[in-house]
């Protein structure tokens, strides 16, 4: 009894549980919740009878409703390449396409082959040319769309004293200049990079970002321009307050 006295002040203090909080009643449901009646839950959707040609019937979403009811999907997933050259999200997609295009002849449109059609590189993102001065870090990006994956690379256009050009591959022994490529943003692209850092006044020239896969290939050019900052290091830019 002494103990229960000390801590009825403190419960006195302490404020009234509130319902927002979550507490479940000694019947493990919330006390607003009224007894589950299964019965009132509606039915789910059927699919349409028959589904159609190469279609089946699943769920609208995993574990939202049995399965073969809710929607009409295509039987085989993934893209496919039409015998017109152009790529479909599924066969489905391109017998409804064939279904509608003017018939030349039975079995105009068809198949060619699982996944998307093959296309010889296109660059989406050129490189953009940049000029800045000597020890800064600069750096060009290229985005190229092409099936199968391209292989892209840097080149730096190089004038020989006798007036002819060469391609030098980067980044070679140069040991302030980085590439790099990876798949993306988009399906069926890739991005190449290429940093120069730090930047000196014989990296200065034409810079070459190529593709190419088995079906073609394809090419951009940006320049990069070098300011040497030792020339201007007695320069300086007038103070605000400069009279001019």
């Amino acid at each position: 009894m002494p103990r229960l006295s000390l801590l009825l002040p403190l419960l006195l203090l302490l404020p009234p549980l509130s319902p927002s909080l979550g507490i479940r009643d000694a019947g493990g449901r919330r006390p607003e919740c009224g007894p589950c009646r299964p019965e009132r839950c509606p039915a789910p959707a059927p699919c349409p009878a028959p589904c159609g040609p190469g279609l089946v019937c699943a769920s609208r979403a995993a574990g939202a409703a049995p399965e073969g009811t809710g929607l009409c999907v295509c039987a085989q997933r993934g893209p496919v390449c039409g015998s017109d050259g152009y790529s479909y999200p599924s066969v489905c997609a391109l017998r409804l396409r064939a279904r509608h295009k003017p018939r030349a002849h039975p079995g105009h449109l068809h198949k060619a082959r699982d996944g998307p059609c093959e296309f010889a590189p296109v660059v989406v993102v050129p490189p953009r040319s940049v000029h800045n001065v000597t020890g800064a870090q600069v750096g060009l990006s290229c985005e190229v769309r092409a099936v199968p994956t391209p292989v892209i690379m840097w080149r730096k256009v190089m004038q020989s004293p006798e007036g002819t050009q060469a391609l030098e591959e980067l980044p070679g022994d140069h040991v302030n200049i980085a590439v790099q490529v990876r798949g993306g943003p988009s399906d069926h692209e890739a991005t190449a990079w290429i940093l120069i850092n730090p930047l000196r006044k014989e990296d200065e020239g034409v810079y070459q970002c190529h593709a190419a896969n088995m079906v073609g290939e394809a090419e951009s050019h940006s320049t990069v321009t070098v300011l040497d900052l030792s020339k201007y290091g007695s320069f300086r830019f007038p103070a605000p307050d400069d009279r001019m």
